[in-house]
């Protein structure tokens, strides 16, 4: 074989290599030879890798469980590094908000190498007091509990604590469970703004009723989207009468809020300009099949939280009850989550309250969005 084609052939052979793994591998080979702790200084003095590189790997490797750092800051190699076992507690798989936040979980857990088991609690507090059970046997390092019943939760906490198990509390407390959810009374405060802004537009200020349909069973913390919202329109309708607020129950569920809402609507005088503030989107949509029903939908306007797809499409027609949702963002929940767990189990403090960002939409910033997004397609398109 000719000099040339030894070349060609090594060149063909060097596609295959991962210039970063391979530098991965030099860092880890490094530290098995020299069988002691190395500073970040020392591995970059000993390797042919830029600084950056060389912390970055250093920090992957730590995470990954390959490396331990001492207090000092020095880089030890771990023998038989075990990837951590997370265990995932989902909503109920039936339910759109909590499909997007068990995929956002799922997809982070992968990205950072950490196993996870997911259990699905089918919004049944008695399934969610046996998946506990299963996750222990299954000696998780870590819990991160979607599970909505109050009632439940210190049954659910007090199998993990037994175990001494970390739990993550999603949504809704368990007593000594970290909190990672959204901040109830401000999603409902902001619904608020949404509906009073719909009444000044277009009924020109008139509210005769304004209903918020709860969500009990998740207890006093949930239901403070409900509160949010009838503080925050008391504010800007300082006439209306305390018997102008009801509360019906919705238990988060479309079919439940529907017949709570007809229910109400037989006691109601047809025409009046209601104000809906819902715990759900699926809440929400119950409230509208039932006004439509009825024939009073113009009548309505109604807010909801999530921001699940079905809603998205309602407030795209433009002429639907329902006015706005509130987004808590599922998409972000997995890398928090993950990163929350990940840091509890490091040793380092967290705080027991740990909010998610959310954000008002309505059918005019939804196209907005949208146009905007278009826009942005069809430029890449023409530039293309």
């Amino acid at each position: 074989m000719g000099a040339e084609a030894q070349l060609a052939k090594a060149k063909i052979k060097r596609l295959y290599l991962i210039p970063i793994l391979s530098k991965a591998l030099d860092v880890i080979e490094l530290l098995e030879q020299d069988n002691s702790s190395l500073t970040l200084e020392d591995v970059y003095q000993r390797t042919n890798i830029s600084k950056t590189s060389v912390y970055r790997i250093l920090k992957t490797l730590v995470h990954r469980g390959y490396l331990a750092q001492t207090p000092s800051g020095e880089y030890r190699l771990v023998s038989r590094p075990r990837r951590l076992r997370f265990g995932f507690a989902v909503q109920s798989a039936e339910m759109p908000y909590s499909e997007a936040v068990a995929q956002s979980v799922s997809a982070a857990a992968a990205a950072s190498g950490v196993e996870l088991i997911m259990l699905d609690n089918r919004y049944d507090p008695a399934v969610a007091v046996r998946n506990a059970q299963e996750f222990v046997a299954k000696r998780v390092d870590l819990v991160l509990e979607f599970q909505v019943e109050e009632a439940a939760a210190p049954r659910v906490a007090h199998i993990f604590k037994k175990a001494d198990i970390p739990l993550v509390a999603i949504d809704v407390p368990h007593p000594n469970a970290t909190y990672f959810g959204v901040d109830n009374f401000e999603v409902g405060y902001e619904a608020a703004s949404i509906l009073a802004s719909y009444a000044q537009r277009n009924w020109k200020g008139k509210v005769d009723r304004v209903v918020g349909v709860g969500f009990s069973e998740a207890g006093s913390f949930v239901q403070n989207r409900i509160t949010g919202a009838f503080d925050g329109v008391r504010e800007r309708f300082k006439d209306l009468a305390a018997d102008r607020f009801a509360q019906i129950e919705g238990r988060g569920m479309r079919d439940s809020s529907q017949k709570a809402m007809q229910e109400l609507l037989r006691n109601c005088q047809p025409g009046e300009h209601t104000l809906v503030a819902a715990a759900t989107d699926s809440s929400a949509l119950g409230v509208l099949d039932a006004v439509r029903e009825a024939g009073q939908e113009a009548n309505f306007a109604i807010v909801g939280q999530d921001c699940i797809p079905e809603v998205m499409e309602e407030m795209r027609r433009g002429s639907s009850a329902i006015v706005g949702s509130i987004s808590h963002e599922p998409e972000t929940y997995g890398p928090r989550l993950i990163q929350l767990g990940i840091s509890i189990l490091r040793g380092y403090t967290v705080p027991p309250y740990n909010y998610v960002h959310h954000k008002a939409v309505t059918p005019e910033t939804l196209g907005a969005e949208e146009k905007t997004h278009g826009s942005a397609v069809s430029e890449a398109v023409s530039a293309d």
